[in-house]
């Protein structure tokens, strides 16, 4: 298997346990139907909301580790001892404290593989090599794991879901601009904003075709600046419908209770257009892996343009997914 940046990966019998960067990459290997992984970067930031209705799929992470403990250390790693890590190297020399590459070429040798891509954001040091799409990701963990008719299985899934939901939206010029937004708190006077580009993370939000409320204003990602913006600012831009990404996951009735009720109380947030007529919703996690990105696919489809789509739609079959993962193709 080959994958950039690691480049060439060879492994002497198919992995027994293995460690995802992310809910992303731990999403990949679950929809194929392996385990959830050993361990993840950060747990918290892996949300099994989208595992609750899929037959014979737990929602646990009761055995899963979080790496990140003021650092990521060489001792956790040896000692989960994992059969291959979907971790960019990249990732690990640039973003953990006190990590080089040799570090983890070091591990690499005395574990196995680092061979991830960090394709759910836009990073300075990812430019030398490309960012892989869901799919192109997902088929390297599945050329790994030796799984690769499942992998045909759920491409097809997914782009039968996602053609059938095209099929139902309205011409593009009808379709609202968004503004993704991190709050600070709950009761936030000021966000993180996210733009709209071409990274793992906004694959749902491009398959329904809507736009960036924040594309022609000087407002940066804050994945590039880690920038912060106000309500003046927003009132400047205006989105239609904003979006919400949290620290967890919220029920459409919490979500509402909690942000939406204190925005219609704040002075200022109460004359922004997307509050003023109700338009704010979760936005979910950053991360998505097959199973997830159908679950937030549909969650989407049903938030941005409810005349459509009704609430108690499924839009995608669970039991086909629990089926291939199973191996009933």
């Amino acid at each position: 298997m080959s994958i950039e940046p690691a480049g060439k990966v060879t492994f002497e019998s198919v992995p027994e346990t293995w460690v995802a960067e992310n809910a992303s990459w731990g999403d990949m290997g679950v929809a194929l139907g392996l385990e959830k992984p050993s361990a993840v970067v950060l747990t918290g930031e892996y949300r099994t909301w989208a595992y609750e209705d899929i037959p014979g799929l737990s929602t646990s992470k009761e055995d899963m580790v979080s790496l990140w403990q003021d650092g990521i250390s060489k001792e956790t790693l040896l000692e989960i001892d994992s059969g291959v890590h979907f971790i960019d190297p990249n990732y690990m020399s640039n973003l953990i404290p006190n990590w080089e590459r040799a570090d983890v070429t070091e591990m690499a040798d005395r574990i196995s593989p680092f061979c991830g891509n960090t394709s759910f954001s836009t990073y300075p040091w990812h430019e030398d090599y490309p960012y892989y799409s869901l799919y192109e990701a997902t088929e390297k963990v599945a050329q790994v794991f030796q799984r690769m008719d499942r992998f045909e299985a759920l491409q097809t899934l997914h782009d039968e879901t996602i053609s059938g939901i095209q099929e139902r939206l309205p011409p593009e010029s009808e379709r609202p601009a968004i503004g993704l937004l991190s709050p600070a708190s709950t009761e936030p006077e000021k966000y993180y904003p996210y733009r709209l580009d071409d990274t793992t993370a906004y694959k749902h939000w491009h398959d329904l075709g809507v736009s960036d409320a924040f594309e022609a204003s000087d407002i940066q990602s804050f994945t590039s600046d880690r920038g912060t913006i106000d309500y003046e600012t927003l009132l400047e831009v205006d989105p239609e419908i904003m979006l919400f990404y949290t620290d967890k996951y919220w029920t459409r009735s919490e979500f509402r209770e909690t942000y939406l009720t204190f925005l219609q109380g704040h002075s200022v947030a109460s004359q922004l257009s997307a509050v003023q007529n109700g338009e704010v919703y979760p936005a979910g996690g950053m991360y998505q892996g097959p199973i997830i990105n159908l679950a937030k696919t549909e969650r989407a489809a049903k938030q941005l343009f409810s005349d459509i789509f009704d609430q108690d739609e499924q839009l995608f079959s669970r039991q086909r997914v629990a089926n291939i993962r199973n191996g009933d193709i």
